[in-house]
């Protein structure tokens, strides 16, 4: 059992392969958190608390005068607004009377086997009962008006714990969450690191590390999505931590909304984490009876560096968080023909570029914005999900046809929880947007957002999306949405719950996703928001790839897809060889280099094969049987970051290593050629010391590799690649 409770001490500890957890329910029925960090002996760690009269530190009244006794310093489990912790907490709640004071108390708890699932959330899941254990704490507060129950799972194999709470209103009045987060994990000692992900639209999840101050380091989102700007995935680090050695923390948060994270050091050196969604645009309406339930967080711990951090995260949300068919089968290699036509196109085009992209061995051509509705420009049309016949010159299923019969798969984009003012779904129904009365609405790009927390609004474009879908044979569905959301309004809601409408906004983008998941079995979903502006865990379960950025340049490429690799499995990567020089940045970057970036994702191509030069024809054949030949290792094999490419060197590795380590694909890309140099060495890792491996040729020691490194041939272009097998000798 992964779930321990000591009678006696009145402590929980759950065990993963190489974490423990553990809380603790006092004398006082505090929930205190004791420890986390590295397995070992189940004891009670509440030994390492101190007690003592701390000055302005309040005390519960139920302990007396012991004046050492105090809520603000103490380690706890999920802590609340107005018990006199000052610092960051979990919980605030209003009650029928106005007042937000709170103290909650242990009141009971529960094990089972299997992985606890959330209503309308993802979660991560366990394949069998037998694979995870189910914590369920309950606290409630001390004027008996609402439970707090507290969700852990663990899945020992997989080395994660995951987190989420249940309100449970059992008063004959209304009460107000105004903050409920999903976790909060207490450090007594030691400073500690974090690492976050931040960015902008075209330059997403950018690695930044600082040192936790006195006071908080926070980073969340407030535009109803995860956002460009910071990403729901951070780690916790010891100063001394790197790549390889040093205790790591990873918290991620499975939810595709508004959120907080945050770090706190307060005046006795003690750290706080808490993760959740943000509470600025949050507050839930909780009738009596009701149950509200927060998004799920995942936690993992090692003592072996980030690049140990990540393969949790890797392994664990390939196999148990991303689901269907296509969380492990093979995707198709794709071109998109938004780079190469934008909205420029017409039937004819399309199967131009379709016939060319089959030569090559592209196995699916995805036709995106453009085809339906008034869409010519990005000013009109959105919510009009019909085809636009006369555009295309024939109908939807003849040129799906058409491309099948060439052998290839067909595609399609849809942005579905946005409107254009121009079109005919706004001149019906203009309340379905989402706008303040009386208030001109903020626009972005052109365009509004439909208030997808409407049960009538979500049907109508789900049907929309599925008279398309069953008009003909379709494989692929890009789900885009190019906006942040503001003018938070719902139409159909009452004054006193406007509150609930971001969270309820994406309770209905789940509810969407989810119908079409299980609507169409055999569909492939991608994710996007221009480009990485919903890169979370959340839309993973949905969506098994998610379009990693809007920028296809292959060298800011190496930046965004070094730090989505901290938290996202290379299989969720979606990436595409596009043209040159790049539309985003004018940059040059040599065929084979745009390939070799992409290869580390879902790889396709975004470009005009019509233009493609004849002697480039046979190169892009070359790397789609390469990607193929190299797929299992990439999609399934251990990740590991062998430089950083924001430390600008002179070559940025990055290497696949198949499980059992008898295989390994080094990449490397040059970034510099500089006069009169040496060679570029790497040193490559996840090699078996004692095995014998073949790289272009020569036999070298696994030992000889990881120590004193590969030296990479010079580049004798800018930018130029290289991507190099190595294999076990003798392998069979």
């Amino acid at each position: 059992m992964a779930i321990l409770f000591n009678e006696t001490t009145s402590t929980f500890t759950l065990l993963t392969k190489q974490s423990m957890y553990q809380m603790k329910a006092d004398k006082y029925d505090v929930l205190l958190h004791t420890y986390y960090g590295k397995k070992g002996a189940a004891y009670d760690y509440s030994y390492l608390i101190t007690y003592a009269d701390h000055g302005f530190s309040g005390n519960p009244y139920e302990v007396g005068d012991d004046r050492t006794y105090s809520l603000d310093v103490l380690p706890q489990e999920y802590p609340v607004y107005g018990s006199g912790d000052y610092r960051p907490t979990a919980l605030k709640i209003r009650y029928p009377d106005g007042s937000c004071a709170c103290e909650l108390r242990y009141a009971g708890y529960q094990i089972k086997k299997g992985k606890y699932a959330l209503p309308g959330l993802p979660t991560v899941y366990a394949e069998e009962d037998s694979q995870a254990d189910t914590l369920v704490i309950t606290l409630e507060d001390t004027r008996k008006l609402f439970f707090v129950h507290l969700y852990y799972g663990v899945l020992e194999d997989l080395d994660l714990i995951t987190r989420s709470v249940c309100i449970e209103n059992h008063s004959e009045s209304p009460l107000y969450l105004e903050q409920a987060l999903s976790t909060c994990v207490d450090f007594q000692h030691g400073d500690y690191h974090i690492h976050t992900f931040y960015g902008r639209h075209m330059k997403e999840r950018t690695q930044q590390t600082n040192l936790i101050p006195h006071g908080i380091q926070s980073i969340g989102s407030s535009r109803g999505a995860s956002s460009h700007q910071h990403n729901p995935f951070f780690v916790l680090t010891s100063p001394q931590a790197t790549e390889d050695v040093g205790d790591c923390y990873g918290f991620s948060f499975l939810y595709s909304g508004d959120f907080l994270a945050l770090g706190s050091k307060d005046q006795f050196e003690q750290t706080r984490i808490v993760m959740g969604i943000h509470p600025d645009n949050f507050c839930w309406h909780l009738e009596p009876g009701e149950r509200f339930y927060t998004p799920e967080a995942a936690m993992a711990y090692t003592a072996q560096g980030m690049n140990a951090l990540s393969q949790i995260y890797h392994r664990a949300y390939r196999h148990n968080l991303c689901r269907g068919k296509f969380k492990t089968a093979r995707r198709p290699v794709l071109l998109n023909s938004w780079e190469s036509v934008y909205m420029n196109f017409d039937g004819k085009k399309l199967i131009e570029m379709a016939k060319d992209a089959a030569d090559l061995g592209i196995e699916l051509f995805v036709m995106d914005d453009g085809w339906f509705g008034k869409r010519d420009l990005d000013v009109s049309g959105l919510g009009d999900w019909y085809v636009n016949e006369n555009k295309l010159g024939c109908n939807l299923r003849e040129l799906s046809d058409e491309i099948h019969a060439l052998g290839m798969q067909f595609g399609i984009w849809f942005e579905p929880e946005c409107i254009n003012e121009d079109s005919d779904l706004y001149r019906k129904h203009s309340d379905w947007a989402l706008k303040v009365p009386g208030k001109t609405p903020v626009r972005g790009r052109c365009q509004l957002v439909l208030d997808f927390s409407r049960e009538d609004v979500r049907e109508h474009i789900l049907n929309q999306i599925c008279q398309v879908l069953d008009s003909a044979r379709i494989e692929y569905l890009k789900w885009d949405f190019n906006r942040s959301i503001s003018d938070i309004y719902s139409a159909l809601l009452p004054p006193e719950k406007q509150g609930e409408v971001a969270h309820r906004y994406i309770l209905g983008l789940y509810d969407m996703l989810e119908k079409l998941f299980c609507r169409y079995p055999d569909l492939l979903l991608e994710g996007c928001s221009g480009g990485g502006g919903r890169f979370d865990a959340g839309m993973l379960y949905y969506t098994p790839q998610i379009w990693c950025s809007d920028n296809t340049d292959a060298i800011d490429r190496l930046s965004i897809q070094y730090g989505t690799s901290f938290g996202y499995p290379i299989s969720t990567v979606g990436a595409h060889v596009s043209q040159c020089p790049n539309e985003q940045t004018g940059r040059i970057t040599p065929l084979e280099t745009r390939a070799t970036v992409a290869m580390a994702g879902t790889f396709g191509y975004e470009l005009d094969t019509s233009e493609i030069k004849p002697e480039e024809k046979p190169i892009i054949q070359n790397q789609i049987v390469e990607f193929k030949k190299y797929y299992d290792l990439i999609q399934d094999g251990l990740y590991y970051r062998l430089t950083s490419p924001e430390d600008l060197p002179a070559c940025h590795g990055w290497e696949f290593v198949k499980e059992d380590k008898s295989e390994a694909l080094l990449c490397v890309v040059a970034l510099q050629i500089p006069p009169n140099a040496s060679r570029c060495r790497i040193q490559l890792k996840g090699l078996d010391e004692n095995k014998i491996y073949l790289v272009e040729g020569e036999a070298y020691p696994g030992s000889v590799l990881m120590n004193g490194g590969y030296l990479i041939p010079h580049a004798t272009v800018e930018y130029e690649s290289f991507r190099i097998h190595i294999v076990e000798k003798n392998r069979d």
